[in-house]
């Protein structure tokens, strides 16, 4: 078995030899609209972002040098990009010469609804408009999700993707950006919106949500997320994984902030913390083990995680070994 058949069998829950380590075998491609400039500059929407070298990422959104100063006003104080304006080419040729036997092909749609609301209004207003003018903000998020999906469906036009990675980052380590009940009037519709889209094409939707997100999961496992990442430990992982496991495929969970990056940690924490989430996580399938947020971490420490997985997770786990004792 290839890995990425291996890769294909643990998303469909269809009987993996081994746990993935990470989108093995996985070759993301990125459109040329630049959602998140690499140095300071404006995005495609004219969103102002500042450069300062040891910031994760490298750039972030300039405080106050927003577009979009009043929700009444949104259509005339921002203009959507139109993807045909953008040169598609460089795409088309990076994909050329990939192996598809070997490789999966997977479109990186960065910069979800919500995480663009509040770039173009600023985090506090946003979340201000989120609660007292709903009618607008979803108008607002159903015109970027006309977006997004262009750009979709142009990707899916010209490269035969079998994924699209889409990342809005939905909650805090303490729960969602707003109630509930919000997000599930203003964020859920235009993102299921974008889900049906991506499964139209006959790909999977890889949702990545940072945050504890619990309170809502169970709507986007109904909405139809094929995978979850970077499932940060803030959640109940084990708990999902009992309830959704068989629905959806999780992909990340090993401890970035207690473990993986905790000063001083030593290679025995590192395999532990690996051995706990393949037990809690990777039985049946479902399961793509790796950090639960991408942060430069020590090589001993990769080392060490990467070993564990390798070692540890063929299957049949020793769970499964165990319970098949009884």
């Amino acid at each position: 078995m290839t890995p990425k058949e291996n890769l294909l069998r643990a998303i469909t829950r269809s009987g993996p030899e081994w746990v993935p380590n990470g989108m093995e075998n996985t070759v993301f491609i990125v459109p040329p609209i630049i959602e998140r400039p690499s140095t300071a500059g404006y995005d495609a929407f004219g969103v102002h972002w500042s450069y300062e070298p040891e910031a994760e990422g490298g750039t972030f959104p300039t405080y106050r040098a927003h577009p979009v100063t009043d929700i009444r006003r949104w259509r005339e104080q921002i203009n959507i990009p139109d993807v045909n304006d953008y040169d598609w080419e460089p795409v088309v040729r990076k994909v050329e010469n990939i192996d598809r036997e070997q490789y999966l092909l997977a479109g990186f749609v960065e910069m979800g609804l919500f995480e663009r609301s509040y770039l173009l209004m600023g985090m506090e207003e946003a979340l201000m408009a989120y609660m007292t003018d709903q009618e607008l903000m979803l108008d607002l998020l159903n015109a970027l999700a006309d977006y997004k999906i262009s750009i979709i469906n142009r990707f899916c036009d010209l490269v035969p993707l079998e994924m699209i990675w889409y990342g809005d980052d939905w909650g805090t380590q303490r729960g969602l950006f707003m109630p509930p009940d919000i997000w599930r009037s203003v964020v859920k519709p235009p993102t299921q919106r974008i889900y049906d889209a991506i499964h139209a094409r006959g790909i999977f939707v890889n949702q990545h949500s940072c945050g504890k997100i619990e309170s809502i999961f169970a709507d986007m496992v109904k909405m139809g997320a094929d995978l979850w990442n970077p499932c940060q430990p803030c959640n109940n992982l084990a708990a999902l994984k009992k309830e959704f496991g068989d629905r959806i495929t999780f992909v990340g969970g090993i401890d970035s902030q207690f473990v993986l990056d905790k000063p001083n940690v030593t290679t025995d924490e590192v395999r532990a913390e690996v051995r706990r989430r393949i037990d809690e996580m990777a039985y049946g399938g479902g399961y793509i083990a790796c950090p639960s947020h991408d942060v430069p971490y020590a090589p001993e420490v990769l080392e060490a995680m990467n070993d564990e997985i390798a070692r540890y997770g063929r299957y049949p786990l020793r769970r499964e070994i165990a319970q098949s004792a009884f």
